[in-house]
């Protein structure tokens, strides 16, 4: 059985590795070296490169996740915890430089489209989550009566939109420019009188 404590060691320096030299010029040898670990005793761990970077980035990811969550339950009403979600989900590449680094390499891992989403279970738990925030405001009369799933898949295409931008892109004043003002339309409307006609 794999310890966690080991497991998680090797990540971060496959992460550490893959983030340097992308996933085709990396070698075993290159993460063996990042631990002090010969590059055969990785094969306890995994079967080899490709499923390495596999588990690897499902690694990063939750990480990042997990970072996000613990910001939601650090935060009060249900409005600052969409917020707090917001900015902690957009912000947290600010930290991260390994993993801004592995999806400048590597766009694949962060698509736009969900079709084409290799790691769509992670993707889908954040969705899962905004869902979730989503549906707690409506029934408390906080947020308006929108249909949960199809504004979460909304808000997520922007928050992907937005990364891709600002990390991927490298357009970082302006993405998170356009994050802030996006952030503040999606929780203030745009109309100043909501009556219709």
């Amino acid at each position: 059985m794999k310890k966690k404590e080991d497991i998680e060691k090797i990540y971060a320096a496959a992460l550490a590795a893959f983030s340097r030299h992308g996933f085709k010029k990396t070698t075993l040898e290159d993460v063996a070296a990042e631990i002090g670990m010969a590059a055969s005793n990785l094969y306890l761990y995994t079967r080899g490169k490709k499923e390495l970077y596999r588990e690897t980035v499902t690694f990063a990811l939750l990480r990042w996740q997990s970072r996000v969550l613990r910001d939601i339950e650090a935060a009060g009403s249900v409005e600052e915890r969409f917020i707090t979600m917001c900015r902690s989900a957009v912000l947290y590449l600010e930290k991260d430089d390994a993993l801004r680094r592995l999806l400048i390499l590597d766009p694949d891992i962060f698509p736009m489209f969900a079709e084409k989403d290799p790691y769509e279970h992670v993707n889908q738990a954040s969705v899962a989550l905004l869902k979730d925030l989503l549906r707690e405001g409506i029934a408390a009369g906080r947020f308006r009566g929108v249909d949960p799933d199809t504004a979460a898949e909304a808000i997520f295409s922007i928050y992907k939109m937005l990364i891709i931008r600002a990390y991927i892109k490298m357009e970082k004043t302006a993405g998170l420019t356009l994050f802030e003002q996006t952030l503040d339309l999606v929780t203030s409307g745009l109309f100043v009188d909501r009556r219709p006609g």
